[in-house]
């Protein structure tokens, strides 16, 4: 299913169920009305493969807090991004279909058998004000129920379904955001809002991967056989990530400044090497876009990685130029620095917590997303993108490159 179906989905069929189901608990009482310590945790975030990195600081604080195993559900096409970092057990994962009606159904009655076979006393939903993370979270029979609530905000109803209704604060990183979820399990019993914590930016690091010696040795020989005169004593790797999801295409900076922008790394310093990114579907436009550089140190390199082996790539790597992307984060796993290129969403909510160096125009109209619109923007020029020179780019790339 496309993003636009998802969200109609989730208003016209979630509003109802929401409301359904509050009413149907105030009347019997969901499971268990006792608050226990928390032992097995579920975090609930299915649509973002950058947010499991951008989550994980919660994660391992509420594994070291409460000394909890940790569970997590995920959309199946984007369950691969937990392997970055394996701070949840593969064997505690389950993901759900969302390619039709049928597969979201099937998949979500199993995720309710699934929850209560492995005892989860406890759902945190990293979702910012989902529908059907609601559902989730309401009916996987679990004492605590932590999520975003909308307290007196308008719009964005998800029903009454949560023991820890915590204020989503827009103005604060994400990462943030989301300890203040399992802060909210510590905190005093029925606090309104929920929670009244003070989060250190050293709270929100996290931890670099460590990369095979065979596993960097292998990632070499795939750059030489897509470029064959690479040396690695005399070449440095620069990434270019130019795709984004279908959320947001408005993320994307136009093909022109990429282009452009090659043109100018590849003529100013002559031994770097360029590789373009992306999953195996994106290859064609990687290959269009290497022709239009005309340049035989612009070399497609999508499709030639699994993501897990992304680490091994960004440990060769520079730099990376990306669009506000999953990417972006990944890297965060590794020392590469990364210019990230922001226009719809802003870096002070969802900047990598690696080394990265965000660009953005600073229009009046962006972040024109957030939670209050389902990230969801009426804008089909997005000017806030073009409005990034590639001059601009090459500029924070020289800090980084040298002169």
């Amino acid at each position: 299913m496309n993003v636009d179906t998802m969200r109609a989905i989730d208003r016209w069929a979630g509003i109802p169920l929401c409301f359904a189901l509050t009413l149907v608990s105030r009347l019997f009482g969901l499971p268990a009305k006792e608050r226990p310590r928390p032992k097995r945790i579920l975090f609930v975030e299915l649509s973002e493969m950058g947010s499991t990195i951008l989550a994980d600081p919660a994660m391992r604080k509420a594994r070291a807090v409460f000394d909890a195993e940790l569970f997590f559900v995920i959309f199946r096409r984007n369950a691969a991004s937990l392997e970055f970092l394996q701070t949840v057990p593969a064997a505690n994962i389950y993901t759900i279909r969302e390619d039709s009606l049928f597969t979201l159904a099937i998949d979500t009655l199993g995720f309710l058998v699934w929850t209560r076979r492995r005892g989860i006393d406890t759902v945190i939903d990293l979702e910012l004000f989902s529908r059907f993370t609601a559902l989730l979270t309401g009916l996987a029979g679990a004492a605590n129920r932590v999520g975003f609530h909308r307290f007196h905000n308008e719009g964005l109803y998800r029903g009454e379904l949560l023991s820890h209704r915590v204020a989503y604060n827009p103005h604060i990183h994400i990462a943030k955001n989301f300890i203040a979820l399992v802060n909210a399990l510590s905190g005093p019993v029925d606090e309104v809002p929920y929670s009244k914590t003070l989060i250190d930016d050293a709270e929100t690091g996290v931890p670099h991967v460590t990369v095979p010696t065979a596993a960097t040795a292998e990632m070499r020989e795939r750059i030489a056989a897509a470029f064959p005169g690479y040396e690695p004593l005399r070449h440095r790797i620069v990434l270019f990530n130019p795709n984004a999801s279908e959320l947001l295409p408005q993320r994307r900076w136009p093909v022109d400044n990429f282009v452009a922008l090659a043109k100018t790394v590849l003529g100013r310093w002559k031994d770097v090497v360029i590789l373009v990114t992306g999953a195996p579907a994106e290859a064609a436009e990687a290959d269009e876009l290497c022709r239009r550089v005309g340049d035989p140190r612009m070399v497609n390199f999508a499709g030639r990685q699994r993501l897990t082996e992304l680490p091994a790539l960004y440990g060769i790597a520079r730099l990376m130029v990306t669009n506000d992307s999953g990417p972006g984060h990944f890297a965060s796993v590794t020392e590469m620095p990364t210019i990230v290129l922001f226009g719809p969403e802003t870096p002070a909510l969802y900047g990598s917590l690696g080394d990265s160096r965000p660009v953005t125009a600073g229009l009046a109209c962006s972040p024109c997303v957030s939670a209050a619109n389902h990230r969801k923007t009426a804008c089909s020029d997005p000017v806030c993108m073009r409005a990034i020179t590639p001059e601009r780019v090459v500029s924070t790339m020289q800090d980084l490159l040298g002169p």
